[in-house]
């Protein structure tokens, strides 16, 4: 691993290498190393989620609490039995319904399951990616894979493989280059380590709520506060450089009026076609979204951009809160430093 480890590489997917990509990431994770993941939420930083040592390097390279929780990937729905006990009927539905997809279940540990992958909890989180090179990875690996988001604590989640080897470089062994993630916001995150009745949303993400309640014939409550822990409950989290004002669309010119000697970007929820289109009036930066799978594909990418130009505030204006809109006030008002009330 000495190779490997002195500097990250960058592997590109086409048809003629799939299957070394496939082979090379799998053996870094059987010698305990680290590799950057694509999803379709967004990039991880993989390890063997039975190895303590390798797991600890997680910690170390991300500068992670401790007691921060993990999620666990695994390649099919069949695999919660060898991490998770007492699986409820409404996990074992949104497992078979809404897997491979961007959704994680909190559900009751198994013994074996080492504390650094649970922060010591009780509970562990489960996912099954759809990306199909992480797909194809777990599969050859053909065990669990913790990988939270690659990139430093609490800061801008990477969607692409360039912004992994800005945050991290060559602290991972290897950085496996799916492309840009089609989703480009973290998984929702269910607890059902309680029963069926007393199932709630924890993270708000991928999967929208009203897509939950359709599956489990009833609306699955969002609380931001539990008992349980999981990525994504602090109250600042998701951050860029450049301090950043979530505001709702009618307050923007004030917004914009009240920080108007600072290098502004603005981000503006409305109808685009694709990609992000910027302008710019003087000390200012402009980018318009759609207000739900275009602006949570571009969002993160955005902030990182607003950063690059030199921005020092950033306002953007808050979604409908609707199917992504949830998430994406979710992730503007903890990158502001300040959540979101509450909702039982």
């Amino acid at each position: 691993m000495g190779a490997t480890r002195a500097r990250a590489v960058r592997w590109l997917l086409s048809a003629d290498d799939h299957d070394t990509v496939v082979a090379r990431a799998v053996a870094v994770l059987r010698a305990g190393g680290l590799i950057a993941l694509p999803t379709e939420t967004v990039y991880g930083l993989g390890a063997d989620a039975s190895n303590a040592a390798a797991v600890g390097r997680i910690f170390a390279v991300k500068g992670r609490p401790a007691d921060h929780p993990l999620i666990v990937h695994i390649a099919h729905a069949d695999a919660m039995d060898d991490w998770a006990q007492a699986i409820s009927p409404l996990a074992r539905k949104l497992a078979t319904q809404l897997w491979p997809g961007p959704l994680t279940l909190v559900l009751e540990r198994r013994p074996h399951v080492l504390d650094a992958v649970t922060g010591g909890q009780a509970t562990i989180g489960l996912r099954v990616p759809a990306h199909p090179l992480a797909l194809a990875v777990l599969r050859e690996f053909g065990g669990g894979v913790a990988a939270p988001s690659a990139n430093r604590f609490g800061r801008v989640s990477p969607t692409s493989p360039e912004h992994v080897r800005s945050d991290l470089g060559d602290a991972v062994d290897l950085i496996v280059d799916g492309g840009p993630c089609t989703i480009g916001l973290e998984s929702t995150i269910v607890d059902v380590s309680r029963g069926d009745d007393d199932a709630v949303i924890l993270r708000p993400g991928g999967i929208g709520p009203e897509v939950l309640a359709e599956v489990a014939r009833r609306p699955i409550p969002l609380r931001e506060s539990a008992e349980v822990r999981v990525p994504g409950q602090l109250a600042s989290h998701y951050a860029p450089r450049a301090r950043l004002f979530a505001v709702d669309p009618e307050d923007l010119d004030q917004a914009v009026a009240t920080h108007g000697s600072e290098a502004l970007g603005i981000i503006v929820a409305g109808p685009t076609n694709g990609a992000p289109q910027w302008t710019q009036r003087g000390r200012a930066w402009k980018v318009v979204l759609d207000p739900e799978h275009e602006f949570a594909r571009h969002l993160y990418a955005v902030l990182r951009e607003l950063d690059e130009r030199g921005c020092t505030v950033i306002i953007a204006t808050l979604p409908a809160a609707r199917e992504l809109g949830v998430a994406i006030i979710d992730r503007l008002r903890r990158a502001a430093g300040s959540p979101p009330a509450s909702s039982h």
